[in-house]
This record gives structure tokens, C-alpha cells and sequence, in this order.
């Protein structure tokens, strides 16, 4: 029955982005709330704000090799989800350097790879190990050919968000019912709740972009609080790789 609940979810969620009306690229994304130029460099802090994940990263393959393994299997969406980190991090500030279509699809596309990434280690050590590891490259696949799907679409003048949104928004709901239904085989695993959390808050960090960067004057702006806040919610389970232990249950 647990097994059958995702295979319901994982159904619905492709139906419904496949039944929903064609998603465009809005014109006005590129315009952010701070656009000021600091010591040369363009949209200085929504570019400066993305170095928190170059620090995750380094961190996060700290972690992976320090930490402990029930099967070896469980270790290889972790290390993608680590060095996710890094290319976040470098595919944000190019981005945020010069805004436009062409650079977002390298924010995008190293975005998709850790969120496909941190489902398969979530299912890996929830479900079946042996599962998680075989679903990793399809899933890495599936969310390249997402934002490809994107660019492409958009080249064409009618550009389509759905694939985009079915991978970024499908493990979020997914995610919480595997750690709900399926008992953890590692201590600590706290952590991968505070990752969603933080993740929630980043989305909002970036819906309320102007008016956070009216409130806070000539500080950061909302966009920029949200790339630290992601930041955050990808250590998060980084940060658990080197706190946990085996165990039956926790």
C-alpha cells in the first residue's frame, strides 16, 4: 500500500502538468527588485549572494566522505547532490550577472540535478537502496531534458514550464509522504524536514523580492535572502551525512 501511494502521486503529479495549460516564461522575471552595480559588477548582490553554495559544496563532499554508509548504494546521489552545490552556485551568478533567457538556463539546469539528486538518496534510504541508486541517472536525465524541453520551447516563441515545474515541485510534495511512510535507516534524518522548510521559505523570500528590498532600503533583496536561504536548504542534508548513524529506526 506505501508503495502504491507514490506510484499514485508520481501518476497524478505527470497527469496534471500534462493537462495543464502551457506554462510561459513571464518577460518580467529578469527584472529583480536590486539591480544595482556595485564595484563593476552587475546585480551585485543577487550575484555575491550565490557564493554561499560554493561553500556548500566544499562542505558537502566533507561530509559525504566522512559519513557512514549501510550500502554503498546510498553514497552516489549524495556526492551529486555536494557537487550540485558548487555548479548552483556558479550557474546563479552567471546568471544573475547578465538576466536573460540564454544565462537562466544554466541556473536552471545544475538546480535540477540536485533536486533530482536528493529525491533518489531520499528514496535510496527510505524505500529500497538498490531502487534509488537505479533511478538516479533517469531522474538526472529527466530534469535535464526538463529545462532543455524549456529552451527549446521558448526559441520556438511559446515557451513550456511544465516539465520544468514537475521536477522542481513533484519531490517537494513527494519527499515528506516517503519520509512519513517509510522508516529512516540513519539517525538524524531531522534534517531533510528542515531542507523542505527552508526550501518553503526561499520561495517566498523570492515571491516578496521588491517589497523586502523597499523595507530593507539599500540592503539585500528579497531575491538575494533567497539564494542564502537555499543556500541553507541544501546544507541542510549535507549538514546530516556528518552528524548521522546507522540504525533500525529512529
Amino acid at each position: 500500500m506505501r508503495h502504491w501511494l507514490l506510484y499514485l502521486l508520481a501518476f497524478a503529479a505527470i497527469v496534471g502538468a500534462y493537462l495543464a495549460p502551457r506554462i510561459g516564461q513571464d518577460p518580467s522575471y529578469h527584472q529583480f527588485a536590486d539591480r544595482r552595480t556595485i564595484a563593476g559588477v552587475p546585480h551585485f548582490w543577487n550575484v555575491l549572494s550565490n557564493l554561499p553554495f560554493l561553500f556548500v559544496g566544499a562542505y558537502g563532499v566533507w561530509a559525504w566522505r566522512k559519513s557512514k554508509w549501510q550500502h554503498h548504494h546510498d553514497r552516489w546521489p549524495w556526492l551529486v547532490v555536494a557537487v550540485s552545490g558548487f555548479l548552483i552556485g556558479i550557474g546563479s551568478g552567471y546568471y544573475h550577472y547578465s538576466p536573460d533567457n540564454q544565462t537562466l538556463f544554466w541556473d536552471r539546469l545544475p538546480m535540477t540535478l540536485g533536486f533530482m539528486a536528493v529525491f533518489s538518496a531520499v528514496i535510496a534510504e527510505r524505500v529500497n537502496a538498490r531502487a534509488g541508486w537505479l533511478l538516479l541517472g533517469p531522474f538526472l536525465i529527466w530534469g535535464v531534458v526538463s529545462v532543455e524541453v524549456w529552451r527549446r520551447t521558448e526559441l520556438a516563441g511559446a515557451g513550456d514550464l511544465r516539465m520544468y515545474a514537475l521536477v522542481q515541485f513533484y519531490p517537494i510534495l513527494a519527499i515528506p509522504l516517503i519520509l512519513w511512510l517509510f522508516p529512516p535507516r540513519y539517525t538524524a534524518s531531522h534534517r531533510i524536514w528542515q531542507m523542505i522548510l527552508w526550501y518553503i521559505g526561499a520561495k517566498i523570500l523570492e515571491a516578496l523580492d521588491a517589497p523586502i528590498h523597499r523595507t530593507l532600503g539599500l540592503q539585500m533583496s528579497g531575491h538575494a535572502l533567497k539564494h542564502v536561504a537555499a543556500a541553507m536548504a541544501l546544507w541542510m542534508p549535507l549538514r546530516m551525512l556528518a552528524e548521522r548513524d546507522v540504525t533500525a529506526g529512529e
